[in-house]
């Protein structure tokens, strides 16, 4: 019984946010129609994008960092706060070329840096690929191993090694959605193991990194 009843009252919060959004999107086209949007106006359309953006993941949170489901908050902090700059590396064609994420860009003309910091000049995120190796109760390291791929180019990696009282000093660092690089834990990513690449571009960590969900 307490588990039918806990799912019904998750239904019905689960029903009123979908009225709340309905009512944030009515809201939002009144204010359009009535002239180009203000402050406040781009405001609200914000607070609809997160609605509706949160919504499938009702009840649990809206949004947490990647980095603290795959390693936890302290590690999560560590990682963030010894990522390399994302600098940029001439590719066969000689234009500059920032890492990114292969799932969305393939191309060196996607991975060329833009005029805002973080992103390409196609509006894909300047992103880094990590994965963890955690030694600590061996009396070992935290070893973090950066992954960079840059179309054309192929796979970088930078590693870093911390101790316990690296972890700690770390730990607090601020995790944000709009940090430069956006790092991607390869331990939370699925189907890692099976993208296909050109032989050139073959990542070295394939089959070589351990998923943070059981089997």
């Amino acid at each position: 019984m307490r588990r039918n009843s806990e799912h019904g009252a998750a239904s019905v919060e689960q029903a009123g946010l979908v009225l709340l959004v309905a009512l944030l999107l009515l809201a939002a086209i009144s204010a359009f129609a009535a002239g180009p949007p203000d402050k406040q106006g781009r405001e609200l359309g914000s607070a609809i994008a997160r609605k509706l953006r949160c919504a499938p993941r009702l009840p649990g949170p809206c949004w947490r960092d990647p980095l603290t489901e795959a390693y936890g908050r302290p590690v999560a902090g560590l990682v963030r706060a010894l990522a390399p700059p994302p600098g940029a590396v001439r590719g066969p064609t000689g234009l500059p070329l920032v890492p990114v994420d292969f799932r969305y860009c393939r191309r060196e003309s996607c991975a060329v840096p833009g005029d805002r910091p973080g992103l390409t000049s196609s509006n894909r995120r300047v992103t880094a690929f990590t994965s963890v190796v955690d030694r600590r109760r061996a009396g070992g390291q935290v070893v973090v191993t950066y992954w960079l791929y840059r179309p054309g180019v192929g796979w970088a990696r930078a590693t870093r090694r911390a101790s316990s009282a690296d972890v700690a000093t770390h730990a607090s660092t601020p995790l944000l959605q709009t940090a430069n690089p956006r790092l991607v834990p390869l331990e939370a990513l699925p189907g890692r193991n099976h993208y296909e690449f050109p032989p050139a571009e073959e990542p070295p960590w394939r089959w070589q990194v351990e998923s943070v969900y059981p089997a």
